[in-house]
């Protein structure tokens, strides 16, 4: 099994989960291929990030969706459109968890496999 992280970025955030506040979240789009099928799937994952050397990343405070899921492998246009519907998935996972993502606020640059 292959698993890969197509995009990765951390963002300011606002989410209180299990009693704790959380003003980073990390998004990611990530590839995961075997036996011929390929799966994509839009995680995020809000930590407390209580500085800007705190990447201490809680799993608690963490949803994902599978986008897709069918034979094949790595596409980049695929891939490419994906990217595109990123922010509203994202957005609907933080939703569930209570939170919010700052998309105009990233922490780091995104970074792309």
């Amino acid at each position: 099994m292959k698993v890969i992280d197509v995009y990765k970025q951390y963002f300011n955030a606002e989410c209180v989960y299990n009693g704790v506040e959380r003003k980073g979240a990390v998004v990611t789009l990530t590839a995961t291929s075997d036996s011929g099928i390929i799966k994509y799937e839009v995680g995020i994952s809000f930590f407390p990030y209580r500085d800007a050397e705190d990447f201490a990343i809680s799993y608690d405070a963490y949803a994902s969706k599978e986008i897709y899921n069918a034979k094949g492998r790595r596409s980049k246009k695929r891939e490419a459109q994906y990217l595109d519907e990123l922010k509203k998935y994202a957005d609907e996972l933080a939703k569930d968890l209570g939170g919010k993502i700052f998309w105009d606020k990233p922490i780091r640059d995104a970074v792309y496999a």
